[in-house]
């Protein structure tokens, strides 16, 4: 964390972000080392999520009044694509925690002094599907619920979970987000799937845990970005609710994808062309179009997955964005994310069989990339049919997280 010092000057915003950015290139090397002993786990290692912490990962996010470096959407999202290059994983642990960190910076100024004031180290994670259910109490809220997908369990301090709550005469009233102690919840082992093992990202489950009244976020009022939160804390706070919750999800996928890249051409160089005269795959003229295509589906994900987050972070600051460019910035991240699972696909055709080996990093990044992409957030058939409703005009709202 940089603050001005006898009259220095602030570091700018892309020398801040440059300087996060190398701090996360500079775990490549680990991240690599460990990901197959993390997957093997099922969880990233405390090793690497220490250096994760002190590279300023969770951080990114988070008020400056408590130690954050309050960046933006574009930041995080250069920050987990680097990550990325080095694990899926430990990328998307590292971007849930600090987009959820984000999240409990929405809420009412006390809840986020209960989390942050005393640690500024906290870990938040959250899943935001509303299946627990609140029932009102004196001073609040008594939440009972199960909750899955909930990536980084182990290493959070409190979690932002979905619940319908309901008035006195038991009808659901509103569907909200709300802030638990991580140890007033208890962790079932659910998370037993192909890829992005490490992410632990299992079951929280409550029962009649007590959730007083300024821990608490109305979705569909955050969808609309009317966040509880008084503190003048600048534009990062003003970001589309829904927008950033999607958008954040590809970076780590973008960074498998240019990892998958830069392994197929570093081999191609030396590997045979097995059943042709090519004595490196290199010399072929349909592996040099395939990985050409492939780089340019990469870039053509770069270029939507940038160009969405730049509109966000400059509608924090200069104004709202209306309903049709959310829905479209939904399309966008789904549509990117599948150009992603494009190339890789077409990285590990030309790399051929040698690619699924277990020592093969291309078939845990396979993996790990189909799985993030299939999160809720970047299903395409969603994102182009709210897109598609708004262009042609038709009312229906079917999410609100756009």
């Amino acid at each position: 964390m940089e603050h001005p010092v006898d009259g220095a000057v602030r570091p700018s915003t892309e020398e801040r972000r440059a300087k996060l950015v190398a701090q996360a290139a500079a775990l490549q090397p680990m991240l690599r080392r460990q990901a197959a002993e993390n997957e093997k786990a099922r969880v990233v290692s405390s090793e690497v999520v220490e250096a994760m912490a002190e590279a300023g990962v969770f951080r990114l996010l988070t008020p400056e009044r408590f130690g954050g470096h309050q960046t933006d959407l574009r930041t995080l999202t250069a920050v987990s694509e680097t990550l990325g290059q080095g694990d899926g994983s430990t990328a998307w642990v590292g971007m849930i925690i600090a987009v959820t960190n984000w999240l409990a910076s929405l809420f009412p100024d006390q809840a986020q002094e209960d989390v942050f004031g005393a640690d500024p180290d906290a870990r938040v994670t959250g899943v935001a599907a509303p299946t627990g259910m609140g029932e009102p109490v004196e001073g609040g809220w008594r939440v009972t619920g199960r909750w899955s997908y909930n990536s980084g369990a182990p290493y959070a301090t409190w979690a932002a979970v979905g619940a319908l709550l309901k008035d006195e005469a038991g009808a659901v009233a509103d569907q909200a987000l709300v802030l638990i102690p991580a140890a007033e919840l208890s962790i079932e082992d659910t998370w037993h799937t192909a890829g992005m093992r490490a992410t632990a990202s299992d079951t929280l489950t409550a029962e009649g845990v007590f959730v007083p009244a300024h821990r608490v976020l109305s979705v569909p009022a955050a969808a609309e970005g009317a966040y509880p939160r008084t503190a003048d804390d600048g534009a990062l706070f003003s970001s589309a609710f829904g927008p950033m919750l999607t958008l954040c999800l590809a970076g780590p996928i973008l960074g498998m994808g240019k990892a998958a890249l830069d392994m197929v051409i570093d081999q191609a160089g030396s590997k045979p062309l097995s059943f042709t005269i090519h004595g490196r795959q290199a010399d072929s003229v349909g592996v040099q179009t395939q990985v050409a295509e492939a780089a340019l589906q990469l870039e053509t994900a770069r270029l939507h997955l940038y160009a969405a987050a730049d509109e966000v972070d400059r509608s924090a600051a200069e104004g709202p964005l209306d309903y049709t460019a959310r829905t479209r910035l939904r399309a966008q991240v789904g549509y990117a994310a599948q150009q992603v699972l494009a190339a890789i696909n077409s990285l590990l055709n030309v790399h051929g069989a040698s690619a699924f080996a277990e020592a093969s990093p291309l078939q845990r990044i396979w993996r790990d990339a189909n799985t993030a992409a299939r999160h809720a957030g970047l299903v395409p058939a969603v994102g182009y049919e709210v897109y598609g409703k708004s262009l042609l005009g038709l009312g229906e709202r079917v999410s609100l997280m756009v």
